[in-house]
Order: C-alpha cells, then sequence, then structure tokens
C-alpha cells in the first residue's frame, strides 16, 4: 500500500509540530522487499486464478501473429477451433451435409519458445470459455494444493469448463504425481485443460530429474493433450539490444530518492539479501511481496552460481513482469546473471525466459511520477 506523503506545511529541516523533514518523509516511502513475509489462503490463491493484467483483454482478433512463421497464424485457428466445443452447434437436418464433429482430446499444449505469445493465446482462449474456468501458473495450482489439500483442490476446480496452466513446468517428481493425478480426476469429469510450457509435454522433467522413473505418469499426462507448435522470435526482443540496463551505485541511489521524494512507491533492495529472502518465502507468496509497488531497485547484482536461488530468482521475476513492474539495478546487468552450467542445462529454456522478461523490465530512467 502507497505511503501517504508528507504534509507542504511541514518545516524543511525539522521535525515540527508532528511533522517530518522531506528527507524523512523520502526516507520512509523506501521501502524494502526483503521485510516483507505475506501469508496467502487458499481463497486468496483461487480469487488469484485470472490471466494477468497485461492479458486482460486478449483475445484471437489482438493477436499479432509474425507472419513469417506460419505456425503462428495456425495457432490461433486451432485454439479458435478447440473453442468451438462451447459454442452452441446448430441442428442438422437428415439431408445435412455438416459432418458430425470429430472427437477432440480434452487438452490443448501449446509448446513454443518463449516470446511468441503463447501466454496471450491461452488468455484468449480462456476468455471464450464459460465460466467456472481458471487461470494461473503451474506453481500457482501447486500452491493451492498446498494451501487447501487434494481432496479440497479437486473439489475446488472439479466442473470448471476450462482449467488453463501457463508455464508448465515438472521440476521434481512430487510435483509430477500431483500434476498427473489432478488433471487426470479433473478430466474425467469433463474440464478441458489447456496449457503453455517451453517444452513438449512428452518431454516434461527431462534433464531436470529422473523422468525415466516417471516416464508413465508423464506419458499419462501428455496423453490428453493436442500439442500445438509456436515458432517464431521472442517479440520483447525484436526493437531491444538484449541486455538488461545496469547503473551506476550512486545512480541507483539517486533514482531511489528522487521516486521516493516524489511518492512513488518503490523498494530498494541488495541483491544478495533479496535472493537469501526469497528461500524463506514460497514462490507462490512472492506476488503478494510485491503487491502495490511501482519500482523495484536492487543493489550490486552478482552472478548466480546456486541452481536453486537462480531458479527462486525466476519464478520472481516470472511474477514481476506479470505485475509489469520496471526494476532499476546496479551491478551486473540481470540478463548475465545465470551462470554458462545453467544456460546449457535441463532448465534452459526456463532461464532463456526469464533473461527475456529482464531485458524487458529493466530501465535506467525514471519511470513516471506516482499519483
Amino acid at each position: 500500500m502507497r505511503m501517504r506523503a508528507v504534509s507542504r506545511h511541514c518545516h524543511p529541516v525539522t521535525q515540527k509540530n508532528g511533522c517530518f523533514t522531506m528527507a524523512a518523509a523520502a526516507h520512509r516511502q523506501v521501502h524494502r522487499l526483503a521485510e516483507r513475509s505475506p501469508e496467502i489462503t487458499g481463497a486468496e490463491i483461487v480469487a488469484e486464478l485470472v490471466p494477468p493484467p497485461q492479458f486482460e483483454h486478449a483475445s484471437f482478433a489482438s493477436y499479432r501473429p509474425d507472419l513469417d512463421y506460419p505456425s503462428q497464424l495456425e495457432a490461433v485457428e486451432r485454439l479458435a477451433a478447440f473453442a468451438g466445443a462451447w459454442r452452441p452447434q446448430r441442428p442438422s437436418g437428415f439431408f445435412s451435409r455438416t459432418r458430425k464433429p470429430k472427437d477432440e482430446l480434452p487438452g490443448i499444449y501449446l509448446d513454443g519458445g518463449f516470446g511468441v505469445g503463447k501466454t496471450h493465446l491461452l488468455a484468449a482462449l480462456w476468455r471464450e470459455a464459460p465460466g467456472p474456468k481458471y487461470f494461473g501458473t503451474f506453481i500457482e495450482y501447486t500452491a493451492l494444493v498446498g494451501a487447501l489439500g487434494y481432496q479440497n483442490t479437486v473439489t475446488q476446480l472439479r466442473g470448471a469448463k476450462l482449467i488453463c496452466i501457463d508455464e508448465f513446468e515438472l521440476d521434481d517428481p512430487g510435483d509430477t504425481m500431483v500434476m498427473t493425478r489432478l488433471l487426470g480426476e479433473l478430466v474425467a469429469s469433463g474440464t478441458r485443460v489447456a496449457a503453455t510450457s517451453n517444452t513438449p509435454p512428452n518431454s516434461l522433467g527431462e534433464g531436470r530429474f529422473a523422468a525415466v522413473d516417471f516416464l508413465r505418469e508423464i506419458q499419462a499426462m501428455s496423453a490428453n493433450f493436442e500439442t500445438v507448435r509456436i515458432d517464431g522470435l521472442d517479440y520483447r526482443r525484436r526493437d531491444t539490444a538484449g541486455r538488461a540496463v545496469s547503473v551506476e551505485s550512486d545512480v541507483l541511489r539517486h533514482m531511489v530518492a528522487t521516486m521516493a521524494e516524489r511518492g512513488n512507491t518503490v523498494t530498494s533492495d541488495d541483491f544478495g539479501t533479496l535472493i537469501r529472502h526469497l528461500g524463506t518465502v514460497h514462490p507462490s507468496k512472492y506476488i503478494k511481496m510485491i503487491s502495490g509497488v511501482e519500482v523495484i531497485a536492487l543493489s550490486d547484482v552478482f552472478l548466480l552460481t546456486d541452481q536453486t536461488d537462480a531458479l527462486r530468482l525466476v519464478a520472481f521475476i516470472d511474477r514481476v513482469y506479470d505485475a509489469e513492474i520496471p526494476i532499476i539495478a546496479s551491478g551486473l546487468p540481470l540478463s548475465e546473471v545465470f551462470d554458462a552450467e545453467m544456460l546449457g542445462g535441463g532448465y534452459r529454456k526456463k532461464y532463456l525466459r526469464s533473461l527475456s522478461r529482464m531485458v524487458a523490465l529493466t530501465t535506467g530512467e525514471l519511470p513516471p511520477h506516482g499519483e
């Protein structure tokens, strides 16, 4: 929540009649993400199972395909056909040549690189579906199971016409078992499922854990999906140099002070301190950590060499990106924060997506004045 600005009638130098100096007011406006440890309930998670704000009005018509990649237009057509199952069908007479629609799989899976518009199309499909319906990231659904328990989660989601799962990732065997079982029960009850990922469904988990031990579960889950491949370039990098902006430390401090003084809700954290704090907060709560924040400042960014820390940063950046909060950072450019071993490993596509988002988020300029 934004803090109320100090009265313009306060004495400019000293505290007087309960007022604080402008300097003290600016200091009060600077918050620390590392001091936020929010709690989140199952009801709150369910309430957030809608598309992110930037996709509030997403539609098939507003999707801008890259005509150099025909698969993008083909994906729109395929999703529109998938959505046709919810549209009223005109009855056909005895002599009608209208053929009975072919039986379709209950799920559709958008497989493609980062920045090709998968989330936009997923949100557009969600808007085509009648309610009840849910839209969330993979981590939000697993967090919901953690908050409500498995059976209560099934009860909550059963009856949904559509469940959309963005950023479908299986990072550990436990998640594999939970999501396979959950989707199986929901599909059996008539729910349709749509998902996005950078990895085809029959390859989920590959290179991350002993996928061979869970091949049966992975195949059982992927059997519910028709895979739609979307090729193309990352739209976020079409007009960028592909490198996150980094500013000098003194410039960062000046920008933070300026934003705080003029009323922006800004957080300022040492990068290492924030990374350690993320390890104490479940990723499902990251969205609540950044609630009300207008600008995030990170000082002394450095190369990450621990994969657990790196994956937490990825989850955090995903939430910041969804909330469209700009980042100002000093030290190593955020686009260089993952080491070579990470970028060559099983989570490579996840890291590349995060780098793309950090390039889009970072800025060296003062964001617009707070209201």
